[in-house]
């Protein structure tokens, strides 16, 4: 078993600190632009236990696995899985879950925080009246200025910096200084904001509509698509496969309870989630109920609260929320980085967060100009954007959940394994390990799949020139997708 601490990278000192952590990087944009949606569209409440279903089988045993592999390694992905393959005297390929989670985490954090930029552009322009209650086509416009317009790409990266260096001013304080003071102060702030944003839109909405979208049980519309929709937003919502929860797991303070902490992190997202759809269909009348992904957020979202009164704060505050919850996501994805670069070259901490913050943000610059300057630019038929979230959604985070479950389930041995989980009831070590062993590999094989021919799919609507494409194509404006490996705008589900 690998030495404790052989490197420093430091520690939470408070055990509630690893929930509020982990919760920041588990509240993400996909509870508020994927989660509403399907749940409209899959049989409301129905959907919401076939979700938590999904989650209990597959998203909890390798959320736990990833967190008691940081905490007893004490390192991050990359030095936990070489130290557990050593032990094991497995195959030195097994080690490759570290790198990969490392890649996966660069990528999503590199277009994280550039759609970061656009939401925090929307706060000032909701305080400002730039929407103006002027109709959809006034927020398309506010968009299109912003994102896609050529001639405006400096203003784009500007937002993109700022966001970015509000991540780098909490990260390069440190663990304990930057990261848990932060999430202790930005979480419990974004679930009270939250809460008011709800009794606001019920004291002024149509409460009714929420609670039928979202919570009223439809048997009718229940199919395969809805298993498979509750699937991937079971897999893709809560960070797995990024080195998010072992290296939150190595800095989790001494007698912290993960495994009661991650149950309570799991139902506090789905939570978030229902009542952020409340709101969203309350303000709305039931208005957005074929409405997702990018367009709910920055066109039709907007569009709807221009209407109401006092818009102008309204808009600042459901994106200040939005705002608190990319910038938490961000600051959970930065760690895996900075972790893993102070472990690879022993350099300090500032130096490590500087290193990486420039990374990332050349990374993000494809991107970023993917919507403007570069938007003629289709490798293989695919903008930058959409192969950077196709090969970290469809193909790198699959890969890494396949390793690690497989690794655990089938070259660790039972005692090991049990070592690692720490107390349980005996039914639970015994339902953690098999699922782990035999139906983790195959399910999260399924979703990588799944997610890469919809993607491929999805390309071939708004581009023929793919060579898997069929030459009787449609061409169908492009449309950017969200930041998460989540689907975006990829069908993944029936509607």
């Amino acid at each position: 078993m690998p030495r404790k601490y052989q490197t420093s990278i430091g520690s939470f000192t408070r055990k509630s600190s690893f929930f509020w952590a982990a919760l920041g990087a588990t509240v993400g944009l996909a509870n508020l632009w994927q989660f509403p949606y399907l749940a409209s569209q899959h049989g409301g409440g129905l959907f919401i236990i076939l979700y938590l279903a999904c989650l209990l089988l597959v998203t909890l045993p390798l959320m736990v696995t990833e967190t008691v592999f940081g905490r007893h390694a004490r390192h991050g992905i990359v030095l936990a899985m070489a130290g557990y393959v050593k032990t094991a005297g497995s195959h030195p390929l097994w080690r490759l879950a570290g790198p990969l989670s490392i890649v996966a985490a660069f990528l999503v954090l590199s277009f994280t925080v550039v759609f970061g930029g656009i939401v925090l552009a929307y706060i000032f322009y909701g305080a400002t009246g730039q929407f103006g209650g002027s109709g959809e086509h006034s927020a398309s416009r506010v968009l299109t200025n912003l994102v896609a317009d050529p001639g405006n790409y400096r203003e784009f990266m500007a937002w993109h910096v700022f966001f970015l260096l509000l991540v780098v001013l909490v990260s390069v304080r440190g663990v304990v200084r930057g990261v848990e003071r932060s999430v202790r102060i930005l979480v419990p702030f974004t679930l009270i904001l939250m809460a008011g944003l709800f009794l606001l839109s019920v004291a002024g909405g149509q409460v009714g509509a929420g609670v039928e979208q979202i919570l009223e049980s439809r048997p009718e519309q229940l199919g395969f698509g809805s298993v498979r929709a509750a699937f991937f937003h079971a897999f893709y919502t809560l960070g797995l496969g990024m080195g998010v929860w072992a290296i939150f797991g190595a800095y989790a303070a001494p007698g912290t309870r993960l495994k009661r902490s991650i149950l309570a992190v799991v139902l506090m997202d789905t939570l978030f989630a229902i009542g952020a759809g409340l709101m969203m269909f309350s303000v709305a009348g039931g208005g957005l109920d074929s409405e997702r992904g990018f367009g709910l957020l920055f066109v039709s979202l907007p569009d709807t609260l221009s209407a109401l009164p006092y818009s102008q704060a309204v808009i600042a505050a459901v994106f200040l929320l939005v705002v608190l919850i990319v910038w938490a996501t961000s600051i959970a994805l930065l760690e895996p980085l900075v972790g893993w670069f102070r472990e690879w070259v022993g350099a300090p901490r500032r130096f490590s967060v500087g290193v990486m913050a420039i990374a990332v943000w050349l990374a993000g610059l494809a991107t970023l100009f993917s919507f403007n300057l570069w938007s003629e630019y289709h490798p293989a038929g695919a903008s930058l954007f959409r192969w950077l979230e196709l090969i970290s959604g469809g193909i790198l985070i699959p890969l890494v959940g396949i390793l690690i479950s497989a690794f655990t389930g089938w070259c660790l041995t039972r005692k090991y394994a049990n070592m690692l989980l720490g107390h349980a009831a005996a039914p639970l070590r015994k339902y953690w390990y098999w699922v782990l062993r035999f139906v983790v590999p195959l399910v999260v094989a399924w979703i990588g799949l799944q997610y890469t021919v919809f993607s491929l799919a999805n390309v071939c609507e708004t581009s023929h020139s793919a060579i898997w494409c069929g030459r009787e194509q449609s061409v169908i404006e492009d449309q950017p997708v969200q930041d998460e490996p989540s689907g975006g705008d990829i069908q993944y589900d029936d509607g």
